[in-house]
């Protein structure tokens, strides 16, 4: 049977979910029968992130990749998400076992994703898949949207601001609220974004240079995550023209409205500011601080 990381037994979420390391302790048996029930052979070293198992496996000689999760994990979203898509802009989906958690992938190149690219590039990538992720979501799919996104930090973030030390001037705590309130007026339309957008999910294919993997389906603002992207190698731009200057590269590639994605920068980086300092992030929020500096 596969052997199960010891990187990924060292995952801090098994500490408290009493589920998941018992889940973990079967996980090789598991990874065992979902081959013998797809007719799937080992073809490699298994990989993961912070919740599932991703092992490479071969069916007729195809490549694939078996996705194992603990209980807990959405993978329901999953398959209902990467139905839509229809592998445009994400992996495609192969088969799905919801009741044992497992899904079968277009295999990818795990050890090659954006994060590896010079920057530039790597957000025109990003750009560009925002666009082609754009697909229309049924008028019936209970999907969250950004405006819900965006209603419940102009509601919430006052009172955050307070508990975290108001960590930000008045003013740019104002203008975080006026821009979600703005996009939390607008309809955002009928459009798919994915809500978990950076460039770590996004790894090198063989049908397609650059897949998304793991994408989570909002209905809306395409840029809607176009903070993250720009807080996540925030170190590597020089100052705050090149930081303009990606901003506007993302909107030109993207075709984005201009004034809508810097309000979803300002909403974002506020969001995630407040999240991080009552998480204890020490690294992010000063990145969070800077973007509002600029943008708001």
């Amino acid at each position: 049977m596969i052997p199960v990381p010891d990187s990924f037994r060292a995952q801090p979420r098994w500490s408290w979910d009493e589920a998941g390391r018992a889940w973990l302790q079967e996980l090789p048996r598991a990874v065992a029968e979902q081959c013998r029930l797809w007719d799937l052979e080992l073809d490699g070293a298994p990989m993961h992130g912070s919740n599932a198992l991703v092992v490479p496996v071969r069916r007729h000689e195809d490549p694939l990749a078996l996705r194992l999760a603990p209980p807990g994990d959405d993978v329901h979203r999953l398959v209902q998400d990467l139905r839509l898509w229809e592998g445009r802009g994400t992996v495609a989906l192969e088969d799905s076992d919801l009741a044992r958690r497992a899904v079968l992938l277009e295999r990818l190149d795990g050890g090659v994703s954006l994060d590896d690219v010079p920057l530039v590039e790597a957000v025109e990538v990003l750009a560009g898949l925002v666009r082609r992720l754009a697909v229309p979501v049924p008028a019936d799919a209970d999907v969250p949207s950004t405006r819900e996104e965006a209603q419940d930090l102009a509601e919430g973030f006052p009172t955050g601001w307070e508990r975290t030390g108001r960590p930000i001037p008045r003013r740019l705590a104002e203008r975080v609220v006026r821009h979600a309130a703005l996009l939390a007026q607008r309809d955002p339309g009928d459009g798919a974004a994915d809500g978990d957008l950076h460039f770590g999910q996004v790894l090198a294919g063989t049908r397609e240079p650059w897949l998304v993997v793991d994408p989570v389906l909002l209905r809306g603002d395409p840029e809607y995550d176009l903070g993250r992207i720009l807080w996540s190698r925030f170190d590597e731009i020089e100052d705050e023209a090149a930081t303009a200057r990606l901003f506007e590269r993302f909107v030109e590639i993207s075709g984005v409205p201009a004034d809508r994605a810097r309000s979803w920068v300002v909403t974002r980086a506020g969001s995630y500011l407040i999240w991080g300092l009552q998480h204890g992030l020490t690294d992010d929020p000063p990145k969070c601080v800077r973007l509002l500096e600029i943008f708001a």
